[in-house]
């Protein structure tokens, strides 16, 4: 179990802190929910959940194949939908450093799409997973 701290600083931001290391993130409101958008808002967060965990696991298994991914590069798309407001897509385009066969390829993928993140969101959440391997 990890425990955080969340504080309202208002004028809607808030900073969390995390437990164990003491870490510290503001958010803010996006703009176009009243806020000034000069911080992560919580559902931005929520999609770099996402592609930070992809690459995390992807990082764990890379470590037991001897696989060198330093310089992946995520980008992450998030669109918002309702009412009611919630997030309504997130796409994640991970840039792959090096080239795999294709059956490490076809591992590769179904882990980071498998990740704890993606196995919490709402199965109504449309992911766009896409790939981007260098030739071998």
């Amino acid at each position: 179990m990890v425990r955080m701290s969340i504080v309202y600083r208002g004028d809607l931001r808030c900073e969390a802190v995390h437990g164990p290391s003491g870490s510290r993130v503001e958010t803010d409101a996006p703009a176009d929910n009243g806020g000034r958008a000069e911080r992560f808002s919580p559902t931005d967060l929520v999609a770099a959940a996402l592609g930070s965990c992809m690459m995390t696991i992807l990082g764990l298994r890379a470590r037991e194949r001897g696989w060198d991914l330093a310089g992946m590069t995520a980008e992450i798309e998030k669109e918002m939908g309702g009412p009611p407001r919630q997030i309504r897509r997130i796409g994640v385009r991970l840039n792959m450093p090096i080239a795999l066969a294709p059956a490490d390829r076809a591992e590769v993928e179904a882990l980071a799409k498998a990740c704890p993140v993606a196995r919490s969101l709402h199965p109504a959440l449309e992911a766009d997973i896409r790939f981007v391997w260098p030739e071998r």
